[in-house]
C-alpha cells in the first residue's frame, strides 16, 4: 500500500482534539533502544543493518499495539515525496528521510505509534498525542517497550543505562516534547524571555522540525536535553509542568493583547487573511507565518463559524509534500508557491472578513 493513501486525510488529521490544543499541538515522546548482537547502524555494515532490519520489523509490526495491520516497509521502498510527507506528519525525523536500504518504518492505522528502524538507534520508537497528553503519550510507549523487551535483547549498561549511538540519550533514551503555537508571546515581544527560562531549565526549543529548524508559524518545540539522572516518569512530569506554564503564559499574552491592543491585533489579522486571500505566488515559510495569525483568530472567534481545524488543515496541505502529493504533475519550487497561493486563494473564498474578537473568547 502507498503511504499517502495509508495516511488519515488531513481534513480528518486535524480533526483529532486533545487537552489544551489552542495552544497545544501535540505531545511526542521518543525512546531510543539498541540490540546487543548487532553494531550500531552508524557502525554497521549494510548486511549487519539488514540483519537488524529483517529481525525488528516483523517483531515490531506484530505488536498488539500496531494492530490492525500496520504500515510496515523498508525506506528504499519509499519515494523522497513520501518520506517528506511522513516528516511533514511528524512521523519520522529529518534524517531517517534521508535512509535508504537497511533502514524501515512501521506505522499503525492512528499514527498515534511509530518505530523508525536504523535511524541513529537500532529502534527510534513515538508516540504521539493531539494537545497536552505527556503523561498517556509515555504510558503508551512505556508498555511498547516492555512488550518488545520480551523479545529483544536490548544494550544496556547497569552503570549508564540504555546505550545510544548520541551520548545525549544514554540513561534512559526519552526525549519528550510538546509543539506549542504561542503567536501571543511573539507578537507581546516576550518570547526570547520564555525561551531563556525554559533553556535555564535544562529544556530546549526548537523549530517546527526539531534541531536545527527555524520556529516558522511561531510553532516551537519544547523538549528534555538530558537523559540521565531522571527516571522517564519524572522527566515527563518537569516538561508537563513547565509546558503548563508556557500555556497560562500565552494566554496572558493574548488576552493583554485583547484588552489593550485590539486594533493592532485586528490589522495583524487583517493583514494577513488579505495576503492569504489574494496571493497569487506565495512560499511556505511566508503561509506558515501568516497561517499562524489565522489560527490565532479562528480561536479569538474573529472568523465566526470558522474553525480552529480548517486552519490546521492548510498549514498542513500549504507544506511541499502534500502540495504535490495532491497534484497529479511534478512541481518545482515556484510552481509549488503558485499552486500554493491557488489553493489558498480557493479555500479562503468561505472565509469572511476578521472582525473584532468575539467578547469573552478564552484567549487558552
Amino acid at each position: 500500500m502507498k503511504i499517502q493513501d495509508f495516511l488519515t486525510p488531513a481534513a480528518d488529521a486535524c480533526r483529532r482534539r486533545g487537552p489544551h490544543d489552542k495552544i497545544v499541538l501535540s505531545s511526542r515522546v521518543r525512546l531510543a533502544r539498541n540490540l546487543t548482537q548487532v553494531p550500531f547502524p552508524g557502525h554497521a555494515r549494510k548486511a549487519e543493518r539488514m540483519k537488524a532490519l529483517e529481525l525488528l520489523m516483523p517483531v515490531v509490526a506484530a505488536l498488539p499495539q500496531m494492530d490492525p495491520a500496520p504500515f510496515a516497509e523498508g525506506m528504499d521502498k519509499l519515494t523522497a515525496s513520501d518520506k517528506q510527507l511522513l516528516v511533514e506528519r511528524h512521523i519520522i525525523s529529518r534524517e531517517h528521510a534521508l535512509k535508504s536500504g537497511g533502514s524501515g518504518l512501521v506505522l499503525n492505522r492512528e499514527e498515534s505509534l511509530s518505530v523508525m528502524v536504523n535511524e541513529e538507534d537500532h529502534m527510534r520508537m513515538q508516540a504521539l498525542r493531539p494537545g497536552l497528553q505527556l503523561r498517556q503519550a509515555w504510558v503508551a510507549l512505556d508498555a511498547v517497550d516492555d512488550a518488545l523487551q520480551e523479545q529483544l535483547e536490548f544494550a544496556f549498561s547497569p552503570t549508564y543505562g540504555y546505550l545510544t549511538a548520541c551520548p545525549t540519550n544514554l540513561g534512559t533514551g526519552i526525549r519528550v516534547s510538546a509543539m506549542l503555537h504561542l503567536p501571543g508571546l511573539v507578537l507581546a515581544e516576550q518570547i526570547n524571555q520564555i525561551i531563556q527560562a525554559v533553556n535555564k531549565l535544562g529544556l530546549a526549543v526548537r523549530g517546527l522540525y526539531g534541531e536545527g529548524t527555524e520556529a516558522l508559524g511561531n510553532i516551537f518545540q519544547v523538549s528534555n536535553q538530558q537523559t540521565l539522572g531522571e527516571s522517564e516518569a519524572e522527566i515527563v512530569e518537569r516538561l508537563n509542568k513547565v509546558v503548563l506554564q508556557i500555556i497560562e503564559h500565552e494566554g496572558n499574552a493574548r488576552l493583554a493583547q485583547l484588552e489593550k491592543k485590539p486594533t493592532v491585533l485586528l490589522n495583524h489579522i487583517g493583514r494577513a487573511y488579505g495576503n492569504l486571500r489574494h496571493a497569487h505566488s506565495i512560499s511556505s515559510k511566508e503561509t506558515m507565518n501568516l497561517l499562524s495569525l489565522l489560527r490565532l483568530g479562528a480561536d479569538l472567534g474573529m472568523f465566526g463559524a470558522v474553525e480552529r481545524a480548517f486552519v490546521d488543515e492548510l498549514f498542513l496541505m500549504s507544506q511541499p509534500a502534500h502540495l504535490q502529493t495532491a497534484h497529479p504533475s511534478k512541481l518545482d519550487a515556484e510552481q509549488r508557491d503558485t499552486v500554493r497561493a491557488t489553493m489558498l486563494r480557493e479555500r479562503m473564498e468561505s472565509v469572511p472578513l476578521p472582525g473584532p474578537p468575539v467578547i469573552g473568547a478564552k484567549p487558552e
